[in-house]
C-alpha cells in the first residue's frame, strides 16, 4: 500500500495517513518531518519518504505539532534507529515523554459513540495504535518559538508558531516564503467524527482547553499564507486568515 503524498508547493509535501496527516519539507537530499502519524502508519511514513527521494537517515529532524499518538507514532523509532532529533514546544516536551497524557480517553470516546463517525473512527484508531505507549525518550525543546522566532536551521526553514489549546504545547509551523501554514490540530479541514467540510476546529472532545484552542485561531489568522496544511483533512487553498475566521465562526 502506497502513501498518499501530495505536493503542495516546491519542496513541501502533505501526506495522508490513517485519519491523520504529516508534512515533509525537502531541501536537496535532506528533509524535515513534521509529525509522524500513528504507530501503525510506519510503513506509510517510510514509503512517503521514499516517494520524495529521502532515506529515513536523511531526516534532519522531526518537529512535533503536539504529542498525541496519531502524530508521534514513529518519532521515537526515528530517534532510536537513526539518531534523528525530535523537537517540540517546551510545554509539550513532558507530554512527548509521557510524563502525563492529555489525549481523549477511551471513556470519553464511548460517551460520544452515539455521534456519527465516532465509533468507526475509534475502532480504526485503536487498530492503528491510538492507545499504544509510544513516548519519545529524549524530546528536545524547540530552540525558538513565538513572535520573535525566526526560521529554524532545518530544511524548509519552518517558523514555530505556538497555538495552545488542543494541547498545552501545541505548535503550528509557518513557511513565510512559500505562503504555507502547517496547522497540526489547531485548525483542521475535516475529520472522520465531524459533519463539517473545510476549515474547522476538531470536535470539542479532542481539546485539552477548548477556549484556548479557539483563541489560537486568531494567532493563525495573523499569518500570511494562502495554503493551509492541516493535521486532519485535505489541504486548503485560499487565505489562511479566512480559513481561521471560518473555523472560529463554526466554533462560536
Amino acid at each position: 500500500m502506497r502513501a498518499d503524498v501530495r505536493q503542495a508547493a516546491d519542496g513541501v509535501f502533505l501526506v495522508h495517513g490513517t485519519h491523520t496527516n504529516w508534512v515533509i519539507l525537502a531541501e536537496g537530499d535532506a528533509v524535515t518531518l513534521i509529525d509522524t502519524g500513528y504507530p501503525g502508519d510506519r510503513a506509510l511514513l517510510l514509503d512517503s519518504l521514499a516517494q520524495v527521494g529521502a532515506a529515513p537517515e536523511a531526516v534532519s529532524a522531526v518537529l512535533l505539532t503536539h504529542a498525541h499518538n496519531d502524530h508521534i507514532g514513529s518519532a521515537e523509532y526515528l530517534r532510536a534507529a537513526h539518531g534523528t532529533p525530535v523537537y517540540a514546544h517546551e510545554a509539550e516536551v513532558p507530554h512527548a515523554r509521557r510524563d502525563f497524557l492529555h489525549q481523549v480517553s477511551a471513556g470519553r470516546v464511548v460517551l460520544n459513540a452515539w455521534r456519527p463517525g465516532v465509533l468507526r473512527w475509534g475502532l480504526r484508531a485503536l487498530r492503528s495504535g491510538g492507545t499504544a505507549h509510544v513516548p519519545v525518550l529524549d524530546p528536545r525543546p524547540l530552540p525558538a518559538a513565538g513572535a520573535e522566532a525566526g526560521p529554524l536551521d532545518l530544511p524548509g526553514g519552518p517558523v514555530p508558531v505556538p497555538t495552545p489549546g488542543h494541547t498545552d504545547g501545541h505548535c503550528a509551523f509557518h513557511l513565510p516564503q512559500a505562503g504555507v501554514v502547517i496547522s497540526g490540530d489547531a485548525l483542521a479541514c475535516g475529520h472522520a467524527t465531524s459533519r463539517l467540510a473545510g476549515p474547522q476546529l476538531l470536535p470539542r472532545m479532542f481539546h485539552h482547553d477548548t477556549a484556548a484552542a479557539v483563541a489560537s485561531l486568531d494567532v493563525l489568522a495573523a499569518l500570511d499564507g494562502d495554503l493551509l496544511l492541516p493535521g486532519h483533512g485535505p489541504l486548503h487553498r485560499g487565505p489562511v486568515r479566512e480559513a481561521a475566521r471560518t473555523a472560529r465562526a463554526f466554533a462560536s
